[in-house]
C-alpha cells in the first residue's frame, strides 16, 4: 500500500464570532475531507506536545519522525535546502533577503519593493571568499536568497543583521558566545554586509529600478543562523520507503530534502493564494507510480490565518477540499489529512491547540466520525497523538515498519 500525506498548513483555528462559535474548518464546506473522516479513523495531533506552540520547521520535522530536540539545528539550513543548494556537514546557513537601505544604512524596505529576482545580486557575491570563508549565495523566489558560509572554525551562534523592521539601521552581527568560532563568523558576516552594499548599490539593475521609480535592491539582509547536520532519511528509517514532495514554499521543499524526499517541480505551485492545487494533485497521482509516500503541502490556510482573514481562510479551506476530491478512490493508497499547527485568525500567528487528523484506506479501522473538524475529530478512534507518532502509523499500515521484538 502507498500513502499520501496532505498537510494543510495552519489549518487549525479557534471558535469565531463570525461563524457563530465555529472554527474556520467547522464552518467551511468540506465534503471530501468529510469522506476521508467518514470512511476511516480520526483524532487530534499535537505536532510537538500538548501546550507547545510549534514552528512550521519543527512541526514538519516531528511529523516526518525526526525529534526536533535532536535534529533541529535552526531554520537556515532548511531554507537553504529549499533553494536547492547542496550542503556539507558544518555549513552555516541563513535565510536572506535583498532589501533597500539609504546612505546611512537605515532600512527603507526589507524586500526592496518585492524585487522580482535576486539572481543578479547572487552572481556578484556567490563564490566570494572573506577571511578564507567561501560565500555561497543562490537566488530563491522573488526577493529571497539562500546564504551559506563554508569553511573551518565557524559557528551558528551569531546574531543577524536584519532587524525585521524599517526605519532602523542594519544591525551589526554579534557573536552569541565567547568562542573564537562565533567571533570569526560574526566578523565575516559584518564584512559581507559591507561588501553587499558596495557591490549592489552601483548595479545597472538598480540604476534602472531607480529610473523607473522603484526601490533599489542594495543590501543583503540575513537571519536564522543554523549549522547543517545530516539526518537519517525516511528510506533508511522505514525499510526502503521512497518518498516525494509536492509543495510551493521553499521551507517545505527544504524539509523534504532534509528527510530524503525527491522534490517535484510543479508549474503553478507558488505557495501563495494563487497556487494551482489541481496541478499539485495531478503531480501527486503521477508520483504515486514511482514513490511509496507523497507529501502534499498546501500553504494558503496559514497565510490567511496570519492575515487575520477568516473569510479568506474559509475560502482556501474549501478550495483545498475541492482539489482533494481528485485523490479520493485511489486504490491501495492510504490517505492522511491533517495540519502542522494551528494559526487562529483571532491571533494572526501560531498557537498551541492540536489539529484535526483523519486517515482512510484499505484495512483502516473505521470510527463514528463523519465530519472533518477539530471537535468532531476529537471523538475519533485515534484519540490524541504526537507528530512523532504519525510516520510510525503510516509506515506500519503501508508495510514499511516491521515487528518490534520477536
Amino acid at each position: 500500500m502507498k500513502a499520501v500525506l496532505i498537510i494543510m498548513d495552519g489549518l487549525g483555528d479557534r471558535p469565531l464570532d463570525e461563524f457563530k462559535g465555529k472554527t474556520v474548518l467547522e464552518a467551511a464546506a468540506t465534503p471530501n475531507l468529510d469522506k476521508i473522516a467518514a470512511s476511516g479513523i480520526s483524532g487530534l495531533m499535537d505536532s510537538i506536545a500538548p501546550g507547545v506552540t510549534p514552528g512550521s520547521d519543527t512541526s514538519h520535522l516531528a511529523i516526518f519522525g525526526l525529534d526536533p530536540e535532536e535534529h533541529y539545528h535552526g531554520r537556515g539550513p532548511l531554507e537553504v535546502l529549499g533553494v536547492g543548494i547542496p550542503l556539507k556537514h558544518g555549513d552555516i546557513c541563513f535565510r536572506s533577503n535583498v532589501g533597500t537601505v539609504d546612505d546611512d544604512m537605515t532600512i527603507k524596505d526589507r524586500r526592496a519593493g518585492r524585487i522580482e529576482s535576486t539572481a543578479e545580486h547572487c552572481r556578484l557575491l556567490d563564490g566570494t571568499k572573506i577571511d578564507g570563508v567561501e560565500i555561497i549565495l543562490k537566488p530563491s523566489a522573488w526577493y529571497r536568497a539562500g546564504l551559506v558560509l563554508r569553511g573551518k572554525g565557524l559557528s551558528p551562534n551569531v546574531g543577524k543583521n536584519d532587524p525585521k523592521e524599517t526605519g532602523v539601521k542594519v544591525m551589526k552581527v554579534k557573536p552569541l558566545d565567547d568562542t573564537p568560532a562565533a567571533a570569526k563568523t560574526a566578523k565575516v558576516l559584518n564584512k559581507l554586509t559591507e561588501l553587499s552594499y558596495k557591490k549592489f548599490r552601483d548595479m545597472p539593475l538598480n540604476k534602472k529600478r531607480v529610473a523607473e521609480g522603484k526601490l533599489p535592491g542594495n543590501i543583503l539582509l540575513f537571519r536564522g543562523a543554523g549549522r547543517f547536520v545530516p539526518a537519517p532519511s525516511l528510506e533508511e528509517r522505514y525499510g526502503g520507503m521512497k518518498a516525494a514532495c509536492v509543495a510551493g514554499g521553499g521551507l517545505y521543499k527544504g524539509i523534504a530534502r532534509y528527510v530524503g524526499m525527491d522534490v517535484l517541480d510543479v508549474k503553478g505551485a507558488t505557495g501563495r493564494y494563487d497556487s494551482d492545487y489541481g496541478a499539485k494533485v495531478k503531480a501527486v497521482k503521477e508520483a504515486l507510480k514511482t514513490h511509496d509516500l507523497i507529501f502534499l503541502h498546501l500553504k494558503a490556510t496559514d497565510s490567511a490565518g496570519e492575515d487575520m482573514n477568516p473569510a479568506l481562510k474559509k475560502e482556501m479551506v474549501e478550495k483545498m477540499d475541492s482539489a482533494i476530491a481528485g485523490l479520493l478512490g485511489l486504490k491501495d493508497c492510504l490517505l492522511v489529512a491533517t495540519s502542522d499547527h494551528t494559526t487562529p485568525c483571532s491571533l494572526g500567528h501560531h498557537s498551541y491547540e492540536p489539529v484535526a487528523l483523519a486517515m482512510a484506506g484499505d484495512g483502516i479501522r473505521v470510527d463514528d466520525v463523519v465530519k472533518f473538524g477539530e471537535r468532531t475529530c476529537a471523538k475519533g478512534g485515534l484519540h490524541r497523538i504526537r507528530g512523532l507518532d504519525l510516520m510510525n502509523i503510516i509506515a506500519s499500515h503501508t508495510g514499511f515498519k516491521k515487528l518490534y521484538g520477536a
